[in-house]
């Protein structure tokens, strides 16, 4: 007698299925980053670094472990935000530094160009400015929210010696340090439509700040500049102003301090460095030259040097042990860097060699505790043949010889050291942390798993039913289950105990039990799902990352010939079949194909193949046009593009026409398919962007000079907001009451355009936030998009499949196409700015990613408009579409996740892979947002499974008369609230001298009339 088993099946969507599967791959890759970007190496001897712990100097007991006596009295920290090396020392500095260039001139400072580490933004260039250390590159996204400083520092040594530090300038410093300044006043840094005021909550303080006696360091930040460069870029016109502003205020602090100083005083010195660089873009966060390269000017009476000198390079975090020696302070506990020797050259050479020892013993005793192998290291060994050399030239120097020789011997001496400290600099600034390998390969493995789970279900998910079998039995009631489970906490145990045994750091040994309880089973219940369904399927009885764009511009060219060769293929296949008379079975299109061409674009039947014919041929060219619009890519971003000729100022004209015609383009092709009151809500929201880069100075109206005032264009902006929104809860409104119909042709005609005013609704929104000379490669992207689905996908019976394949295909090409890349320097932030008076964080983040993601979105939305639209002909299209998207983000995911932790000591791995995979993880965690509306729309009468009769009754009352999902009303209100913001704006304006007070009044009677003729034009056409 047979034995029967109970097996239990789950049976899943394809969206579903897709949707759980990306949900997990998001947590396996947060929990690879956490492990991937760990706590930079730090010194586990003291916290802080005390006086007491110096060396003694070499043959004169420990009596002489003192620190040594400062060499300067007031220090001033200048830090000019994205302040480029060629800015000062370049061709241009005699003509926008006059000043400063004088000074170095004359021989009373040093000159020169400090190298930053990627990522070069704000906070982690600031910790490396006074920690010495080389921040982990995961504090490119704590840049937002910078949390307290707890390690050894510059000004917590500077305080707890007494010295009183005033800060005036960017308040990521008083969150770094909130409680070390006497006095201070932060600016936000994030609101980088401001260049004028930001610098001028600066400068006010500083003549009174100079005169005074009360304060040792003074450190401004001055955040102009870098903001000029988002706007506008490195060769925008402001930016020749802004920097004799800032030559202006070096003048004004030199001058001050030399004047203060008086017989038998110690000397002042002047700092004057940047943070970081600048892009040819404007931009920064990358490793090109023009973003790690920074000018530094150490300017002092105690320079006397007789010939210009050819500016050096140096480290960023070199500056943090000079200053804390010339300041007579000890060198912060986890400093990788070496002091300049320039800087120290008119001391005693027993002062020099001092010095040098003092950093060299920091150094040798940070190699020591964080590599275990340190005394491999050359530069440990290079420093103990020196301070032995040291300590025989100090023997001769005490008995008081006076020779040659004992010159020449501590030159010699000199020259051992600065090579044992380069030595050990490079070996720490190599060794930026320890990975926690438990958690990256634990991530990795789930990665697979859910790889492995996509492509083994790719029969069931693709199939017509779109349903995926799940075996729960084998899943979570089999042995191996259970096995895998006592395996995985073993392991755990082990692992963890044997980290904390050896002194190191794990996140996951750092969990609550429960937790690991939970990734435990679930690790093991995927094990045994992919085991079980990998058995289903056997037969039974028998650096190019940073280049990567050219992959996508390649596969995009083979894709449209690979559409021509079909196309061509079909239709004269289609003609030799009619010529031989042969049946209607071989034709192209069906009889009873709803979708005809002709009809919809008023297109003869004659002419439908040849515009078929030519849409590949005519999308290849319009992709060529869109790359030479922007260079992307490490090796093409610096050089000149058809982008940088249309900014110029000579060429505004042109680009003023070019913008205005593609968004005339842009309306005509989203227009179609919108009802009336959501197409004069596009029109109106298309002037107004417009009307927004005019505002700033992108582009011209026909009466208008090129040298007009600009402003912030915030009234603007929020103009468009109110269409956008307006928009948006139509298509919304349409979406819930498709929900509701019983009727399936009703519901569907409802629901795709309800779809396609949530697709318009984002287009008015990428246009807004587009630059204008990229409004080109967005009118590009939609007649792209209405060609191929007009005459391609529809004509040749692509399936959800492959026209997921292709939309993913242009979505990845056209995120090149806007000027993106795998840097984190081609990130647009300015545009976290727009429509915004003061840095919100919500909003500026989620407005970022939306500009930089905007193509794969649009296409993304313009696939599940598409899918949606043609139920009738792909079966169960839109959980085939979310499944190949979940499968396609799994794939290069896996790919980066293995690639990082195999080349994780590569020499480029923080400034190619590890931007690379950041941006992975962004575009994994928008594709499950995605997918998750692909669910959902998937889901036939959601909401009436979920509510009652009573419900969808109220429901329904609300989507009729409520005030929520209403555009009328929401657009009523909206307007008067931008009346209302704009007469606060226009009062500002005007109490700043902006604009005259005609202007101010015109423009708030302008945007009055605009706002309240669209209230009664909604009104009039709705009868409300």
């Amino acid at each position: 007698m047979r034995s029967t088993e109970l097996i239990f099946i789950m049976k899943l969507s394809s969206s579903v299925f897709a949707l759980l599967c990306l949900i997990c791959e998001v947590l396996a890759l947060a929990l690879f980053l956490r492990g991937f970007f760990p706590v930079p190496v730090k010194s586990a001897f003291s916290s802080k670094s005390q006086v007491s712990e110096l060396p003694a100097e070499p043959h004169t007991g420990n009596f002489s472990s003192r620190a040594p006596a400062p060499i300067f009295g007031r220090v001033v920290l200048l830090l000019i935000d994205a302040l480029r090396a060629d800015f000062v020392l370049g061709s241009n500095a005699r003509k926008f530094m006059p000043y400063t260039t004088d000074v170095m001139e004359r021989g009373s400072a040093h000159s020169f160009i400090s190298k930053a580490r990627a990522p070069t933004v704000t906070m982690p260039r600031i910790k490396a400015l006074t920690t010495g250390s080389i921040p982990g590159f995961i504090d490119v996204v704590m840049n937002l929210n910078s949390p307290v400083l707890q390690d050894d520092n510059l000004l917590w040594q500077a305080k707890n010696a007494g010295r009183r530090i005033i800060f005036y300038g960017d308040d990521t410093w008083l969150r770094l340090f909130p409680k070390h300044f006497i006095e201070h006043d932060g600016t936000t840094s994030f609101f980088v439509s401001d260049y004028t005021e930001v610098d001028n909550n600066v400068t006010r303080h500083l003549d009174g700040t100079l005169k005074r006696d009360d304060w040792d360091i003074l450190i401004l930040h001055y955040l102009g500049l870098d903001h000029i460069g988002h706007i506008s870029g490195p060769h925008s016109s402001l930016i020749g102003p802004k920097l004799l502003e800032m030559d202006d205020i070096i003048r004004k602090i030199h001058t001050s301090l030399i004047a203060k100083e008086s017989e038998g005083t110690q000397h002042n010195l002047l700092v004057v460095c940047g943070d970081h660089g600048m892009s040819e873009s404007g931009s920064h966060g990358g490793s090109s030259e023009q973003e790690v390269n920074t000018a530094l000017l150490l300017i002092s009476t105690a320079f006397r040097r007789k010939s210009v000198e050819v500016p050096a390079m140096v480290e960023q975090v070199d500056l943090l042990p000079t200053l804390a020696l010339a300041l007579g302070l000890p060198v912060s506990q986890n400093s990788v860097g070496r002091l300049i020797p320039a800087v120290f050259e008119e001391l005693p050479l027993r002062d020099q060699l001092r010095l040098l020892q003092i950093n060299g013993h920091q150094l040798r005793r940070l190699l020591r505790d964080s590599n275990p192998t340190f005394h491999k290291e050359d530069g440990y060994e290079l420093f103990a043949v020196a301070e032995k050399s040291h300590g025989s030239w100090m023997k001769l120097y005490l008995d008081g010889n006076t020779s040659e020789v004992l010159g020449n011997m501590g030159k010699k001496v000199l020259r051992q050291y600065l090579e044992a400290l380069k030595a050990m600099s490079d070996a720490l600034s190599k060794q930026l942390g320890h990975y926690d390998m438990y958690s990256m390969l634990t991530a990795t493995i789930f990665i697979l798993q859910v790889l492995f789970l996509l492509l083994l279900a790719m029969p069931e998910a693709l199939s017509r039913e779109a349903h995926v079998d799940i075996p729960l039995t084998s899943s979570l009631l089999s042995l191996p289950f259970y096995l895998l489970c006592v395996l995985g906490a073993a392991l755990h145990v082990l692992l963890c105990t044997s980290v904390s045994g050896h002194g190191g750091h794990c996140f996951l040994c750092s969990l609550p039990w429960l937790l690991v309880l939970i990734i435990i089973l679930l690790f093991s219940a995927l094990s045994c799902a992919v085991v079980t369904m990998a058995a289903r399927r056997m037969p039974t009885g028998n650096k190019t990352s940073n280049k990567e764009h050219q992959t996508w511009f390649f596969l995009l060219n083979t894709l449209c010939l690979a559409v021509f060769q079909d196309v061509c293929r079909k239709y004269f296949r289609e003609q030799r079949r009619e010529e031989e008379g042969s049946d209607a079975s071989g034709h192209l299109l069906p009889s009873g194909l709803s979708f005809s061409p002709s009809a919809e674009l008023g297109v003869s039947a004659g002419s439908e193949k040849w515009l078929a014919l030519v849409t590949p041929l005519f999308t290849l060219c319009c992709c060529r046009l869109l790359r030479a619009l922007n260079h992307t890519g490490v090796q093409w971003a610096h050089l000149p593009d058809f982008g940088h000729w249309l900014n110029s100022g000579d060429h505004k004209a042109f680009l003023s026409v070019l913008a205005m015609l593609s968004l005339l383009l842009i309306f005509a092709l989203v227009q179609r398919l919108c009802s009336p009151v959501s197409k004069l809500a596009l029109a109106l929201g298309l002037l107004g962007v417009y009307s927004y880069r005019a505002a700033v100075g992108n582009v011209l109206f026909p009466w208008q000079h090129s040298n007009r005032p600009i402003s912030k264009g915030i009234i603007e902006a929020r103009f468009v907001y109110v269409f956008v929104l307006g928009i948006l809860f139509t298509g919304v409104k349409d979406l819930l009451r498709s929900q509701l119909m019983t009727s399936v042709k009703d519901s569907g005609r409802l629901k795709s355009r309800g779809l396609w005013e949530v697709y318009s609704g984002v287009v008015l929104m990428v246009a807004l936030l587009f630059r204008a000379h990229n409004l080109p490669t967005l009118a590009c992207c939609l007649l792209v998009q209405t060609v191929m689905a007009q005459f391609i996908w529809k004509k040749l019976h692509y399936d959800a499949a492959q026209t997921t394949i292709m939309h993913y295909w242009f979505g990845q090409a056209f995120f090149y196409f806007q000027g993106n890349s795998n840097s984190i320097g081609t990130v647009d932030v300015s545009v976290g700015f727009v429509g915004l008076e003061s840095y919100v964080e919500a909003p500026a983040v989620l407005l970022t990613a939306l500009s930089t993601y905007a193509a794969p979105l649009l296409w993304t939305c313009h696939l599940l408009c598409y899918l949606s639209s043609n139920s009738d002909r792909v079966v169960m299209g839109l959980g085939h579409g979310s499944y190949c998207l979940a499968l396609l983000r799994s794939i290069p995911a896996v790919f980066y996740v293995v690639l990082v932790t195999s080349l994780r000591y590569h020499l480029f791995i923080w400034s190619v892979f590890s931007p690379k995979l950041l941006y992975e993880a962004m575009y994994t965690l928008i594709t499950t947002v995605t997918c998750l509306f692909f669910t959902f729309m998937d889901q036939e009468h959601l909401i009436c499974a979920l509510l009652n009769l009573e419900s969808l009754e109220k429901l329904d009352t609300y989507l009729d008369h409520g005030f929520i999902f209403d555009p009328l009303l929401s657009l009523k209100c909206v307007s008067s609230f931008i009346v209302l913001s704009s007469s606060v704006s226009c009062y500002q304006s005007f109490s700043r001298d902006v604009l005259c007070p005609v202007g101010c009044f015109s423009i708030f009677f302008f945007y009055s009339f605009l706002s309240f003729s669209a209230v009664l034009l909604f009104t009039a056409y709705t009868g409300n």
